[in-house]
């Protein structure tokens, strides 16, 4: 069957929902010849599989990117593309595909914060003329690395992989432009008797260009840069290291023997790098290499916003023209924000207020029942917690109760949920309860919160998590949320009985859980900034850097994304432990209100509220 190529694309865009446009480098020319190619099942049907930041199995169409990919430079290669197994032998060329070996994974480990996603793809290609003889067998290897990204705000559990695959695909495609190339490089026409356009009138043999013709010559480089900062926030913060990388392609049909890739931007940025130029190794026909420029951002930088300029250089004795610039845009955290600073309390947005939202601030460090760990920072996090939503969040401070140690007991606990919080309910309200301590989990997965009164053998002056959410739903606020830091542990360890891990969704889904850890375990606290590690960020996201969008404002799906993204890496590379906070229903539920407004900074940036 023959197809125009726009067709294809279109039909390919329309069955799998992926762009049908490629950023390819320069490739010439189209041959004039026609081709029929042929792409496997294996190859189109490819799909890349893996576990998102919340632990959800998720799928990537990977094989349609390629066939897209695939066809478009095999339309900028040929003067016609004839798509399918079933389209005959009438063309000149004919290409045949198949997926040798490929591999896709995502790696967290010490050294790569939040982590990286590698891909490797080697595809043999063969290419005949229309009688079948083989004009050129080729193995094309590629292979990618890039750090993990989360998608915005909208979903805070997925991975931002489309512009990895994008480049896979393009890289991918562009080898093979250039293989089918080089197989009719040295043939004669008369070799080419199907499928070929009469070739133009033979031109007489032209001069050696002028020196002034010669500069135009298009550049034979292409090259890609983008920022990779070490958390993979996209905001450099004061002390982050951070990278500035650089993939450059040989487009041309010579090798490129000297070039060097050149940053420049302001001073106060360009004075990290120990260098703002390094030279490329020598590039053959078709081969990418990378370079990467190394710094380290100071704790205090002068600057909220920046850009830098990289270029490729080729030498001048290439008569090549330049290859364009690229501009790299850098967001910096504010000017007045620290890492470490989370105790000074930002002075509070005057114009920003929320009176029909309330927060319950638990934290209990010690218990009554001696037999239960104590919790370092628990009392001090719900009095932080609590400040910081009336400095930031808007909160009058008599719509807050804070609850440390012995007056978060059972008893207090029901008296705020049951007596002082219905009378003043709107069908507006908003009612956050944060909760730092302990918890333990029964055999059949229930959740049982621990006041100061708690014990395990006195498991009626327990919260199960079954209680808490039907207390909030009676209050029939417009959102009720549970931010939980701490210890989870089994209530009963009998070998003989089977346990279920912790139900954290369970007791209905009218209630936005934000959890420290999603399994048993610890619950991290920082000694070096005395606080819970979730609560630490938490805090952390409130003051602003968690302003994805720099509107600001921080939204409860900002929130989330940014705590989740925090905590998983620093418990790695801090405290070399496991650690992913959990938001329950997931970001992808139509019920979790992301846009839900939680603090504004104002105060924070000295900028105007938008």
């Amino acid at each position: 069957m023959r197809y125009s190529f726009a067709l294809i694309v279109a039909l390919t865009s329309l069955t799998a929902g992926c762009a049908s446009r490629f950023d390819f480098p320069p490739l010439g020319d189209p041959l004039p010849i026609s081709a029929t190619l042929t792409i496997p099942a294996s190859i189109k049907e490819l799909r890349a599989d893996y576990m998102d930041l919340c632990g959800h199995p998720m799928r990537e169409p990977l094989g349609t990117r390629l066939d897209a990919a695939l066809i478009e430079a095999s339309s900028r290669t040929f003067q016609s593309v004839t798509y399918g197994e079933k389209s005959g032998n009438a063309a000149a060329a004919l290409v045949h595909f198949d997926l040798a070996d490929w591999s896709f994974q995502l790696q967290h480990d010490r050294t790569e914060k939040p982590g990286t996603a590698h891909i490797q793809l080697h595809v043999r290609i063969r290419v005949s003329d229309h009688t079948g003889t083989l004009l050129r067998a080729s193995d094309i290897l590629v292979t990618r690395q890039a750090p993990l990204r989360l998608e915005p705000v909208q979903d805070e559990c997925a991975y931002r992989l489309d512009p990895l695959l994008q480049e896979v695909s393009v890289e991918l495609a562009t080898k093979f432009a250039m293989e089918a190339r080089q197989a009719f490089s040295g043939l004669l026409p008369a070799k080419l008797t199907t499928g070929l356009t009469p070739p133009p009138p033979a031109s007489p043999v032209p001069t050696a260009p002028s020196p002034a013709a010669a500069a135009t010559l298009p550049s034979k480089v292409r090259f890609t840069s983008m920022l990779l900062d070490e958390n993979g926030s996209l905001t450099l913060e004061g002390g982050e290291r951070f990278r500035v990388r650089v993939d450059v392609a040989n487009t041309g049909s010579t090798p490129v023997h000297q070039a060097r890739v050149l940053l420049s931007g302001p001073d106060a940025l360009l004075r990290l790098f120990p260098s703002t130029s390094l030279t490329l190794p020598p590039l053959q026909p078709g081969e990418v290499k990378s370079v990467e420029f190394l710094a380290t951002l100071p704790p205090a930088i002068p600057l909220k916003k920046a850009e830098l300029q990289v270029t490729v250089e080729e030498s001048a004795t290439q008569a090549q023209a330049q290859a364009p610039a690229q501009i790299l845009a850098i967001a910096l955290q504010p000017t007045g924000i620290k890492a470490d600073d989370v105790d000074q309390i930002p002075a509070a947005a005057m114009e920003f207020r929320q009176p029909q939202t309330y927060l319950i601030s638990i934290g209990v460090s010690s218990y009554r029942d001696q037999r239960l760990l104590p919790r370092t920072f628990a009392s001090l996090d719900a009095e932080m917690v609590a400040a910081y939503f009336i400095a930031l969040g808007g909160l009058p401070a008599s719509n807050v109760r804070v609850l440390q140690d012995w007056t978060a007991s059972r008893s207090n606990i029901d008296e705020a949920l049951l007596t002082w919080l219905p009378p003043q309910m709107t069908k507006e309200a908003v009612v956050i309860v944060y909760f730092s301590g302990q918890a333990m989990v029964d055999h059949d997965g229930t959740v049982l919160l621990v006041p100061y009164d708690g014990s395990p053998t006195a498991t009626t002056r327990m919260y199960s998590l079954k209680d808490l959410e039907s207390a909030l739903s009676r209050l029939k606020a417009k959102h009720t949320i549970l931010l939980f830091d701490g210890m989870v542990s089994r209530l009963h360890s009998d070998p003989k009985t089977k346990h279920l891990p912790p139900r954290w969704d369970s007791g209905g889904a009218s209630t936005i859980r934000l959890i420290s850890g999603e399994a048993l375990g610890a619950g991290l606290e920082d000694d070096k900034h005395h606080h819970g590690l979730f609560t630490y960020y938490l805090l952390r996201a409130l003051r602003g850097e968690a302003d994805s969008n720099r509107d600001g404002a921080v939204t409860l799906g900002e929130l989330s994304g940014y705590v989740s993204q925090k905590v998983v890496w620093a418990a790695k590379t801090q405290f070399a432990v496991d650690q992913h906070p959990s938001l329950f229903p997931s970001a992808k539920s139509d019920h979790l209100p992301s846009a839900l407004v939680l603090s504004k900074l104002a105060a924070i940036r000295g900028e105007p509220v938008p």
